[in-house]
């Protein structure tokens, strides 16, 4: 079956070497990240948290062109269910990455919506659902969030649903594609967070398949996720516990989704991501070259 996916762009990204934030000692340094992460077989890499990697364009691309890797995409965090209130901040942190991530030659905007529990302090910052009105800032928000990226540094936004955020469910993943442009706001599914969530990868890439513009591939173990429901875990603790855990092992099966993927006809980055912050320094590498083979024997 190898060659068979011929479509699926396949990449690592800081957070498989337990990367959250631009700056924590417990951290690997970036470069090493970057040793590492080519040294595994990955042709492309996400900028990660914004800082993490040098943040200036001509050092960045020559750090990157010296182990031969290539930028899919940067990274933002949003709160644009909060309303026009916080559009100016919001472009202030997005007009930073998007402009890096078009500098390092990136076509893709990985947007995550805010969290709604605090993923260190387990603290609720607000409800779970939003209201009516939320909604609309949110969806509204995002198109022209989207609309201002393609305008000003040719880039798509894709949007990421993400465990305890407001875009989480199946249903909520739904209403929101439902309730955006197409032409302004596409998906970066992340198959583990899809599944954490109680989402099923595969029918949302075939029933959505033309809003898919991104993969994020990740699997989660499927006893620590009950053990993580039935207690209300939140989601930084959670993965502590390990529930996004190493291919192939979880859940969902990540050669049916890339598969699926394929049949849509269009190129697609395939990111992966074990989230595995805090974690040892020497933990990643091993798990990252485990991976790559893993996916070569699936096709990709």
């Amino acid at each position: 079956m190898a060659g068979a996916l011929d479509r699926i762009r396949v990449g690592s990204a800081p957070d498989s070497w337990g990367v959250w934030f631009p700056d924590d000692p417990r951290q690997v340094p970036w470069e090493r990240f970057l040793d590492e992460v080519a040294e595994a077989g990955y042709p492309w890499i996400e900028l990660g948290p914004y800082g993490y990697l040098p943040t200036d364009p001509a050092r960045l691309t020559d750090e990157i062109n010296r182990r031969d890797l290539k930028v899919s995409a940067g990274t933002v965090f949003t709160g644009l269910h909060r309303g026009p209130s916080v559009w100016e901040s919001t472009w202030e942190h997005v007009s930073q990455v998007a402009a890096l991530t078009q500098a390092m030659g990136a076509k893709h905007l990985v947007v995550i919506p805010s969290f709604w529990r605090d993923d260190k302090t387990a603290e609720i910052l607000e409800p779970s659902e939003l209201t009516g009105e939320q909604w609309a800032y949110l969806t509204k928000g995002m198109e022209r969030l989207g609309h201002e990226v393609q305008e000003t540094y040719g880039l798509d936004i894709v949007v990421h649903p993400h465990a305890d955020t407001h875009i989480d469910t199946e249903d909520h993943v739904e209403r929101f594609l439902d309730s955006t442009d197409s032409e302004l706001v596409n998906l970066c599914l992340d198959t583990g967070h899809y599944a954490y969530c109680g989402g099923d990868s595969v029918k949302l890439i075939e029933t959505y398949g033309e809003r898919i513009g991104y993969l994020h591939l990740k699997q989660v173990d499927p006893e620590i996720l009950a053990d993580v429901r039935s207690k209300g875990t939140p989601f930084g603790p959670a993965v502590a516990q390990g529930v996004m855990c190493e291919p192939p092992v979880g859940v969902p099966e990540l050669g049916p989704v890339m598969e699926a993927a394929q049949k849509l006809g269009v190129e697609l980055f395939a990111i992966v991501e074990q989230d595995m912050y805090p974690c040892e320094p020497d933990k990643p590498l091993p798990i990252a070259v485990r991976t790559r083979k893993f996916l070569r024997s699936c096709g990709a």
